[in-house]
């Protein structure tokens, strides 16, 4: 954040503070809605015109964040350009022309954070293929890998030193993440010993293998997670993309910055001589440990 946005923020809470009384909840959750739009635009604040604030918001709409979510960063907005217009600081959005965002259409389904523990916690681990399917579903959701990104990967993606995992994406673009080390252990016990029993004499790389020692179908991940989410109550509809979505949702939620979460996403173009454009990886590992529910 430059200089300027930072000075307009710091008296803005100032001013909800002392002027208007908020709780010290509300203007934690001014400070961080403001703080997000403030690093998504990397510019003066006053110099953000209305395509700029509709763009961001449709951008949050694309990674699934909630309605309700939405709607309180729209108002945090609006309210801080209503402060500066108050102030007399020039701006060039025109409040009264940023339309009200459409939730007419479908949003991906996304489940709380507790759904998610509820989920992940109460899967069978007592064979090989429970065990997998444990391991799948918290690599998914410390991740936020799509289904297909998932199945496609192999033994020489993983990096067990490093702790990443290397994803080839959608046009053949790649993106390295980070695995927390809470989803290490599993995968490393996977790997070396339920994996192993999987293959059976099989010569073949891909990662997670299904009864056979093959590669692992789409529609078979789907009636495996059907079946977790029923095993464990969970009666929200729940689908591979409602992992991914909840992923990006839960770490919005907790102040990550925009930027990162599309970037582990893989909504960034990345190719295999420059993974990293706008984002650092040490910065990806601080942020992803800083505000994942499982980091």
């Amino acid at each position: 954040m430059n200089i300027k946005n930072k000075s307009l923020l710091n008296n803005y809470i100032y001013y909800i503070k002392i002027e208007k009384g908020l709780s010290e909840n509300s203007i934690e959750s001014y400070k961080s809605d403001l703080t997000n739009f403030f690093d998504f635009y990397d510019e003066d604040i006053t110099a953000i015109s209305n395509d700029k604030v509709v763009n961001y918001l449709l951008d949050l709409q694309e990674l699934g964040l909630v309605n309700s979510s939405i709607a309180r960063k729209t108002s945090a907005i609006k309210n801080f350009f209503l402060y500066l217009i108050e102030e007399n600081i020039p701006i060039k959005v025109n409040i009264e022309e940023i339309p009200s965002i459409s939730y007419n259409r479908h949003l991906p389904d996304v489940i709380s954070v507790e759904e998610m523990f509820k989920l992940l916690d109460e899967i069978d681990m007592s064979t090989s293929l429970t065990y997998r399917n444990k391991t799948m579903l918290e690599l998914m959701y410390a991740t936020g890998i799509r289904v297909s990104e998932l199945l496609n990967i192999s033994l020489h993606d993983v990096d067990l030193s490093d702790k990443s995992l290397l994803i080839h994406g959608k046009g053949n673009k790649q993106r390295l993440l980070p695995i927390p080390d809470s989803t290490m252990e599993y995968l490393l016990h996977y790997i070396k010993i339920e994996r192993f029993d999987l293959k059976k004499d099989k010569l073949i790389d891909t990662l997670f293998l299904n009864n056979r020692g093959g590669k692992l179908s789409r529609m078979g991940f789907w009636k495996i997670l059907r079946n977790c989410a029923l095993s464990s109550g969970i009666t929200s509809h729940i689908s591979p993309h409602t992992i991914r979505h909840s992923f990006a949702t839960h770490l919005l939620e907790a102040g990550a910055n925009l930027r990162v979460v599309q970037t582990l996403l893989g909504h960034t173009s990345l190719d295999t001589t420059q993974i990293y454009t706008n984002v650092d990886i040490n910065y990806l590992i601080e942020e992803h440990k800083l505000h994942h529910p499982r980091g």
